[in-house]
């Protein structure tokens, strides 16, 4: 009987035991949310890659869990706001880019004030994200001015080019065209006599089909999802790059939170978000361009001389950007020389060295 009565302490022991983790389990209850929809792939692998990966590193700890509660396509907060967002407490976790919010995430926009780069979307983010870390001051300065932090989960869109509901094969072309566009890119068409209007892919379709604007400067990975095809038929390569747009952030007040463990099951899992955009945004590619083009969608190359022309007649697009970039006290031109000089490791070299003049 003592023997039996022993066994049995021991089992209900094993048993508490074996609970307690899962008692003492700290819940972080956090909101994530973007104001651009799901179909756009920087937001749909935030749900579909992100999220998993962080539960998945939280899980190992046997300490944590996340009970996340998401919002995406303007739910929750309206595309350009997430700066006061984050600094507001409406939302913890989300992606910090300096397109839509120039005046708070805007030394993210370093590869804009550079175009007619690489083509490819991970060398680019590839050599933007160690600029930015290899800089002293550059990530702090913009986690001061804005209480995000910046956790990693880079990523690059696949090539800025223009898409219209007429062909632009040349430069002269684009006298007199109307282009939406999102900010820093619209000083990509100075001196092509072609005007500019804010705008972006939410509003892009309606504007272009009631005449707002002729076309849009934009990427054939959002493009297509988006049926930009079905006003805008014409796209037009001119050969803008792939441009860094961001990555994810987490607002300071509650990262200050976070143990160890969770800070690197965050950044883990930013890790595996960029992996998995890449990955998807090279596969779909492809299908996106046959989808344009079934839909009876064309591609207009431009000439590479006529490129070349546009690129050396452009306004120097690096002067005003660093020179915003410091009175906002972060190392502008610095940021920029680290990523000419990443570029030129890894192989690309600018046919016009913008920082040279």
């Amino acid at each position: 009987m003592f023997r039996k009565a022993f066994l049995a302490g021991v089992a209900a022991l094993a048993v508490t035991v074996a609970a307690a983790p899962a008692q003492s389990q700290e819940v972080l209850n956090l909101t994530v949310a973007t104001g651009h929809p799901e179909v756009f792939l920087w937001v749909k692998h935030i749900k579909e890659t992100f999220i998993p990966a962080v539960d998945a590193e939280l899980a190992k700890t046997g300490n944590y869990k996340v009970e996340w509660t998401q919002g995406y396509g303007g739910t929750i907060i309206k595309l350009g706001s997430e700066a006061e967002a984050f600094q507001q407490g409406i939302m913890d976790v989300g992606q910090v880019m300096g397109v839509f919010s120039p005046a708070q995430f805007g030394l993210l926009n370093l590869t804009y004030a550079m175009p007619f780069g690489p083509t490819d979307p991970r060398q680019v983010t590839d050599a933007a994200e160690k600029a930015l870390v290899e800089t002293e001051g550059a990530l702090a300065e913009l986690e001061k001015a804005t209480g995000v932090v910046y956790i990693g989960g880079g990523i690059a869109i696949d090539g800025y080019n223009i898409g219209a509901n007429k062909p632009l094969g040349k430069v002269a072309d684009f006298n007199g065209i109307k282009l939406g566009g999102a900010g820093p890119n619209l000083a990509w068409l100075a001196g092509t006599g072609a005007v500019g209007v804010q705008g972006s892919f939410i509003s892009f379709y309606n504007d272009i089909k009631t005449g707002v604007y002729d076309g849009f400067i934009g990427w054939m990975t959002a493009a297509v999802p988006a049926k930009l095809y079905e006003v805008a038929p014409h796209w037009n390569e001119v050969g803008f790059g792939a441009m860094y747009i961001g990555g994810l952030g987490v607002s300071q007040q509650r990262w200050d939170t976070f143990s160890d463990e969770v800070k690197a099951a965050f950044k883990a899992g930013a890790k595996a978000y960029s992996e998995a955009y890449f990955a998807e945004q090279e596969q779909r590619y492809e299908a996106m361009k046959k989808t344009m083009l079934d839909a009876g969608g064309t591609v207009v190359e431009m000439d590479a001389a006529e490129r070349e022309a546009w690129a050396k007649a452009l306004p120097n697009p690096t002067k005003a950007w660093a020179e915003a970039a410091e009175a906002r006290g972060e190392p502008g031109r610095k940021v920029l020389e680290a990523y000419r000089d990443n570029l030129k490791a890894a192989g690309f070299t600018f046919s016009r060295d913008y920082l040279a003049e």
